[in-house]
């Protein structure tokens, strides 16, 4: 396993059903979005991690102000919650889920 690897959070697969999610700003004045697989590795990796924002290597997520913006941006604008309901029916239609949940 290479370093590159081990920075590698999602699968091809697991990326393909997330990426369509996404907010896009193509069409728009705007800067066109960095690599979103990127920054979207990256901010998985911090809570991962437990790491500062500051502490994100560089090398393989890109600037951390870039990382931590474009996550304040994702809650703010609720993509968060529209990709966990995503990722939740789809595991949901999969029985993947395990509802059978006991507390004692």
């Amino acid at each position: 396993m290479t370093t590159q690897q081990r920075h590698r959070i999602f699968t091809d697969e697991q990326w393909e059903n997330i990426e369509p999610l996404l907010p896009s700003n193509v069409g728009k004045r705007a800067r066109p979005f960095e690599n979103n697989r990127r920054i979207v590795e990256g901010i998985v990796y911090r809570y991962r991690a437990g790491i500062a924002w500051r502490d994100l290597p560089r090398e393989y997520f890109g600037p951390w102000q870039t990382v931590w913006k474009r996550h304040r941006r994702y809650a703010a604008d609720g993509t968060w919650d529209r990709v966990l309901a995503q990722v939740l029916s789809d595991a949901d239609a999969a029985s993947d889920i395990d509802w059978n949940i006991s507390v004692d």
